[in-house]
């Protein structure tokens, strides 16, 4: 009897890794698909085009 209940736990044991093996895999797919929607969203806003600056003037050299 005690063999049938030890292969009970290790059973539960592997059904409670599995289930959080996947949690995590879950967790992984779902950042990805939300850090690869982000990058889409930035793609398609175009970025800002700083035009009214002006460059920085430079002192002339002295070598």
């Amino acid at each position: 009897m005690f063999e049938f209940e030890l292969q009970q736990v290790r059973a539960a044991e592997l059904h409670r890794q599995a289930a959080e093996a996947r949690l995590a895999r879950e967790a992984v797919r779902s950042r990805r698909v939300a850090r690869s929607a982000q990058t889409a969203r930035q793609a398609a806003v175009p970025e800002e085009v700083h035009t009214g600056r002006r460059s920085r003037r430079r002192l002339p050299g002295t070598v």
